[in-house]
């Protein structure tokens, strides 16, 4: 994908997303824009299916919607309510931590820059932009396996990593896109993108795409 083509592949995917489901951290995001509850479910989303993590954050939200509340329920409590998502034994216990020092380090508020994210225990660069776009509507690039698998695949980047592809696409992409980037790819990844065999026939933006690893498609 060339970058004169880019401004015309985003337009084609806003439209695109209107058929498909909307992911479950942009509803958050949207609910009041509550950066500690965008934290707290993009913790939660890690190696877990978008479905799991809305009943898991819904569960959770409802015993505490504050770094307090959070604080505390016991670690068996939060286990219990975040079940099944990927890790959660891990995750409660990173989660009560999380709240924890933003009481003692932050004043009970999620940092607004990234140093002061990543300072956070178990939080990495893409939990960091993400709460900075959607919690604090920031200029960020939220890169999940979505975003660097598609940006590889057209053809735009050539990264080996997650981290390679943001730092790659800070360079290139213009920062009028930098926000909407990844919600866009999350939902054009899970419904047409798709890791393996990807709805080629049907995508709308087939002319753009270098399709760089693509072994088989429908």
């Amino acid at each position: 994908m060339r970058q004169s083509d880019m401004a015309a592949a985003i337009k084609i995917l806003k439209k695109e997303s209107i058929r498909f489901e909307t992911p479950y951290l942009t509803e958050v995001a949207g609910e009041g824009k509550d950066p500690f509850r965008v934290l707290v479910s993009c913790v939660l989303s890690l190696r877990t299916k978008d479905s799991t993590t809305r009943a898991a954050s819904t569960r959770l939200f409802e015993k505490a919607k504050t770094p307090a509340g959070l604080s505390s329920l016991a670690v068996g409590v939060i286990e219990k309510a975040i079940y099944p998502v990927g890790f959660y034994r891990v995750k409660a216990r990173r989660l009560r931590q999380i709240a924890n020092e933003l009481i003692s380090r932050h004043y009970s508020r999620v940092p607004d820059t990234m140093e002061g994210l990543l300072s956070l225990k178990g939080v990495g660069r893409k939990t960091a932009n993400l709460v900075l776009t959607m919690g604090y509507n920031k200029p960020g690039i939220c890169v999940d396996t979505h975003v660097h698998r598609i940006a590889n695949r057209w053809g735009y980047v050539k990264t080996k990593t997650p981290e390679e592809t943001e730092f790659a696409l800070r360079r290139k992409l213009l920062r009028r896109y930098w926000i909407v980037l990844n919600d866009l790819l999350v939902t054009f990844g899970q419904n047409v993108c798709r890791p393996i065999s990807p709805f080629c026939s049907g995508c709308r933006l087939f002319r753009f795409c270098a399709r760089a690893g693509v072994e088989r498609a429908r």
